[in-house]
């Protein structure tokens, strides 16, 4: 077991991970996350959001299952660092820019979408000049779950329009462009 693992990924190992069939890997899981992206996408774009809302929880919580089987199980693999961050940024962002950008502002959907452009350049760019590889640590694992649960707030708002749940989605979204400032500038985390 990696000296990594969160209290999260634990309780996911002793339950959620414990109905996966022992073939599935994290990068099994991360793919799965892209296949449902453009699913996603669609049924918030023709507002089926009934559809919408169950699948973008699944992909987003696919995002912790393959980090917690991949560090439970010693599955961690190049492929998964760079590919499983990038599909993490295409769910937030695409749902963002449909969500966000229509029911919050366009400007706090563009904030979203810039800072999640500006985390995978500095990545990229460690990692091709510097040769440093960025890994994600606390600050963009709690940006990650804000931007989760701020989005899927924001859909049940739209859903089911109570005021509480607005107010918790901008919360949510807030604190995620916070942490995610906070992962560039003083983490250099993705």
């Amino acid at each position: 077991m990696s000296s990594d693992v969160t209290f999260s990924d634990k309780v996911f190992a002793a339950t959620l991970l414990k109905l996966l069939p022992s073939w599935v890997t994290p990068n099994h899981i991360t793919t799965f996350r892209f296949f449902t992206i453009p699913f996603v996408i669609f049924f918030l774009i023709i507002e089926v959001y009934e559809i919408a809302i169950p699948l973008f929880i699944i992909s987003a919580l696919s995002d912790a299952l393959d980090g917690a089987k991949a560090r439970t199980q010693d599955q961690i693999t190049d492929w998964g660092k760079l590919y499983d961050p990038v599909a993490d940024k295409l769910l937030i962002g695409s749902t963002a820019a449909i969500i966000v950008s229509n029911f919050v502002s366009p400007a706090l959907a563009f904030v979203i979408i810039a800072l999640e452009m500006l985390i995978v350049g500095t990545a990229l760019y460690q990692k091709r000049f510097l040769g440093t590889e960025i890994e994600a640590k606390w600050a963009g694992k709690i940006k990650m779950i804000a931007q989760s649960f701020g989005l899927g707030l924001l859909m049940l708002y739209i859903v089911w329009p109570a005021p509480e749940l607005y107010v918790l989605s901008l919360g949510c979204l807030y604190a995620s462009v916070f942490f995610a400032i906070l992962s560039v500038l003083v983490y250099k985390t993705i």
